[in-house]
């Protein structure tokens, strides 16, 4: 007998973290967060840029806040958004100097709905302490929570070369990489008992440990998932670009995901000159929503192709519909409850297209090499009708339409949904 899994059911239990209007960590659903790569300093840019993210669905957006010019712009942008209704929550990404700009620019401290510090470079030597308990204190000032992340690229080399010289010391010591690993989770379990001890309580820290290496990933996020009930910040940093990224992301951050640990995601791909920076935000739902863990948006079946179908016909219309189905997207989310759980599919021939078809809540099977011109439409797993000609695709969107009015309530209540 087999058992299913639920993945939900199978949380790590975290402190839940409030930031601006969202919560993430204890029962609340993972989130998805994004970065902007606009120089903050470039009010109009940045704006246009993190509008862009959250109506791609990003729940959390990170700013660079990296001089006073930046600093300076951080309310100009809080208002812009607020101005074009756009509420999601802003974090404000800090290095080196981060101390002096929220301790220099209260609107821009204000403005954020938390801060990222990164205990690797908030100050060295004698001053790390100082000055990473400016930061806190800001926070605390403000009622932001923090984020601690750790980075190993930019890893305390102090408690580094301490770790390395006890390690050294052992009958059998560990490899340096096993070395690197523990100095991530130790900077960040001590930085957050030393954010504790300064007066922040757990339900205002987040802990993260960015690596770029999918095995190291998993192992450190392991460990630091069993050093304390923080809320984890996920995601393999500098991923890559194009496939590499999104394939790398999804093998570390499905397996830690699998197995309860992670509160938020965010998936750090490398833009193709030009791209689209809301990529990330798109393979970050897919991957929750194929993990069944969270539903965003309809999700499009569509059939790999074979020579069964050597024309391009299914593929161009998997391609309409999924486009179709991420553009009205905003608009059906705002008007039906629910809507984001439908499933359609689109396949290219008579071996396996009615069946997955009949799966589908709406489904249809497209006529391969040398079958009858027609495409059959099956709607929750009854065939109901058949289209032929070249409007196929505009046709099938509307039966996808008329689907969702008669199946999902109105959030408004003036529609109710079919039983």
């Amino acid at each position: 007998m087999t058992t299913s899994f639920d993945p939900v059911a199978a949380r790590r239990t975290s402190v839940p973290v409030t930031i601006g209007t969202v919560t993430m960590g204890g029962n609340a659903p993972v989130v998805v967060q994004s970065m902007t790569n606009t120089d903050t300093a470039d009010i109009e840019g940045t704006i246009n840029q993190v509008a862009a993210l959250a109506r791609a669905g990003s729940e959390l957006v990170r700013i660079t806040v990296d001089r006073p010019a930046a600093a300076k712009a951080v309310a100009h942008i809080r208002d812009g958004l607020d101005k074009r209704g756009v509420d999601v929550p802003l974090i404000g990404d800090f290095h080196y100097i981060g101390h002096k700009l929220l301790s220099a620019h209260p609107a821009c401290a204000e403005a954020l709905a938390k801060y990222r510090i990164n205990p690797g470079n908030v100050g060295f030597k004698e001053k790390r302490d100082t000055q990473f308990s400016s930061m806190i204190e800001t926070a605390l000032k403000y009622d932001r929570p923090v984020r601690i992340g750790v980075n190993w690229g930019s890893l305390d080399q102090d408690l580094v070369a301490r770790m390395m010289d006890e390690n050294a010391k052992l009958a059998e010591p560990r490899s340096a990489a096993a070395v690197t690993r523990s100095a991530l989770v130790a900077s960040a379990l001590d930085n957050a008992a030393r954010a504790e001890e300064l007066g922040m309580k757990r339900d205002k820290i987040v802990l993260s440990c960015k690596v770029s290496d999918v095995q190291s990933l998993i192992n450190v996020y392991t460990d630091l998932a069993a050093g304390g009930d923080y809320a984890l910040h996920l995601g393999l940093t500098e991923a890559g670009m194009g496939s590499k990224g999104i394939v790398a992301s999804t093998a570390a951050m499905a397996i830690l995901l699998q197995n309860g640990i992670g509160d938020t995601i965010r998936v750090s791909l490398t833009p193709e000159p030009g791209g689209d920076r809301t990529r990330e935000v798109i393979v970050a739902q897919e991957i929750l929503q194929t993990m069944g863990l969270r539903s965003f948006t309809p999700l499009v079946t569509s059939c790999p192709g074979c020579g069964r179908t050597t024309s391009t016909v299914f593929q161009e219309l998997a391609e309409k519909i999924q486009s179709h189905v991420r553009e009205q997207m905003p608009v059906w989310g705002k008007t039906y409850e629910g809507v984001e759980t439908m499933t359609l599919a689109v396949m290219g021939c008579i071996v396996n297209g009615p069946g997955e078809s009949k799966h589908a809540d709406i489904g249809i099977s497209l006529p391969g090499t040398g079958e009858e011109p027609a495409a059959p439409v099956f709607i929750d797993g009854e065939k109901a009708m058949t289209l032929r000609g070249p409007a196929i695709a505009e046709e099938f969107q509307t039966i996808v339409e008329e689907y969702i009015d008669t199946h999902y309530k109105r959030r408004d209540g003036n529609s109710a949904a079919a039983e």
